[in-house]
Parts: structure tokens; sequence; C-alpha cells
């Protein structure tokens, strides 16, 4: 700043008023001693103190994370405005999308306990029963009409499906002998994960899995030229071995050392005109 525009800020005031005030502000001094210091220090100025601050105090009070946890009502005080919009970047990529979120919350549902299933279009509930299939041959008749209800009435309540098992014209008696056997083979089957009961009150049958194929069913379904074509290259590896391929596999079955008995010596590798055919004796006549 130049003199002049230092001159320009000048304001000069001639209420008396004005001029007591600032005679008793000139009177007062600030000054930040240090209180973990020995000696203390004193600073005049608050530049100075933030300076002194940041050199030998911060650096102890500000470690690094690669992860930290922070409750919503702290993410949304926070005066740093870097962090803020860190975590408002992160909130909105879970609103579009909470994969990070529920795997995070599976693994935590895991750990106490509970089980985690897909129902109804794919979507994911959580529940303390482990759910599975019930064996329809070895359970009651009761029980069997339970499950064919629900088959074909899913997503009903329990008054629901006490209607469909008692008629309008059942003595009261019957009635609540029925509802009672009811309760009680619904309380097992859900008990025991074979029907669904949801915060609604809403009963279903769990996901039917489709069963495993057995490793011979899979070549059967498949087309005949490509079942030939995985049968085949086995066969056609082990009808004519070439040479090189037998002499090695003399080789390692007999333990021979001898590299000869592996690599074809250089007649071997002669033209045709000099090992082709067998080489004739000299004639018996000239012998005599």
């Amino acid at each position: 700043m130049t003199f002049t525009d230092f001159q320009r800020q000048i304001e000069i005031v001639s209420d008396p008023a004005l001029v007591e005030q600032w005679k008793e502000e000139a009177r007062k001094v600030t000054t930040f001693t240090t209180r973990q210091e020995e000696p203390p220090q004193t600073f005049n100025a608050e530049t100075e103190t933030e300076r002194h601050f940041r050199e030998k105090y911060l650096p102890t009070l500000i470690s690094e994370t690669g992860e930290t946890e922070i409750d919503g009502v702290t993410s949304r005080k926070l005066s740093d405005r870097g962090i803020a919009r860190v975590i408002e970047n992160a909130w909105s990529a879970e609103v579009r999308s909470p994969s990070n979120m529920m795997q995070e919350l599976a693994g935590r549902f895991r750990g106490a306990g509970l089980q985690i299933f897909r129902h109804r279009k794919g979507i994911l509930f959580v529940s303390p029963i482990r759910l599975k299939a019930i064996d329809e041959t070895a359970v009651s008749d009761s029980v069997r009409q339970i499950l064919e209800t629900l088959k074909t009435s899913p997503r009903i309540n329990r008054k629901e499906l006490a209607e469909k098992f008692i008629r309008p014209d059942t003595e009261v008696a019957e009635a609540e002998k029925t509802k009672l056997a009811l309760a009680s083979d619904l309380h097992w089957m859900i008990r025991e994960g074979y029907v669904i009961e949801f915060n609604d009150g809403s009963l279903d049958l769990p996901r039917a899995k489709p069963p495993k194929k057995e490793p011979s069913e899979v070549g059967t379904d498949l087309p005949l030229e490509t079942a030939a074509a995985t049968t085949e290259p086995a066969a056609t590896l082990t009808d004519a071995p070439t040479t090189e391929q037998s002499l090695v596999a003399a080789a390692v079955t007999g333990g021979s050392t001898d590299v000869s008995a592996v690599i074809p010596s250089r007649e071997d590798n002669a033209s045709p005109a000099r090992t082709e055919g067998p080489r004739e004796g000299p004639d018996v006549g000239d012998q005599m």
C-alpha cells in the first residue's frame, strides 16, 4: 500500500464523544500468551500467534486417515468446506446407488446373527430366521394344505388364510378347533423358515432355488455336433502318436539318459536318396 492510499483511509473526526471512545480503545492492548510452554511466550499480534500455533501445535493435533465415521448432524455443521463437500458428494452417491451402504449393513447384520434373503422381485429382506424349503412328502395333510393355499394365493394374511380353511356354515366349536390347529401349524412353519411372515402381515413361501444339474446331464443337454466335438480331440491325440512323441515317451518311461535315443542322429536326417530302400549286395557270380 502506498502512502497516498494510506492517507485516503485516514478519517478526521472532531466529535468529542468519538475522540474519547478512541482514547479508551487505545488504552487497551490485547496480547496472546502460551500456556503449555516454559517460559511462556507472548505475542502482540494475532497473526504471530496463529503462525506459532500452526508451526508447533497443529501437526500434533491433525492426523491422516483413510476412513472415518461421522454422524449426520455433525456432518452438516462442519466449518471446513472441503470436508463438508466430500461428505456431501459421498451422500449423493449413496442416494443414487447405496451399494457401499448395503455391503456394510449386510456384514453387520450377518455378524448379529440375522439372515438376508431376496424376495418379491429381488428385494432384500432381513430376518432372524434362516429360510429353507420343506419336503412336502414328509408333512401332515394340514401343513400340505397350507402350502398349497400359499402357492395359489401368495401374500395373504392370517385372517384371509383362516377364511379359506373355515367355511361360513361351519359350527363355532369346529371353527375354533380349526383356528387353533391352523395357528399351531403356521407358527411352526414360520419358526422353522418354511413360511415367511412379512412386517405387513402377509404370508408367502421362500423362493424356490433351481435344481443343480448333474455333471452327466450337462453333456446330454449339448447339441450333437458340440458333444461330438468335445469327445473327438481326446481320441485324436491317442490314435497315432508321432515318431518323436514315441521316442520321448520311451526315453521317459525307460529312464534312459542317452540323448541319442531321443534326438535323431545326423544319418537319420540325411536325404531320402541315401536312406531310402535296402542296399543291394554284390552279385554271387562276381564273388566267384
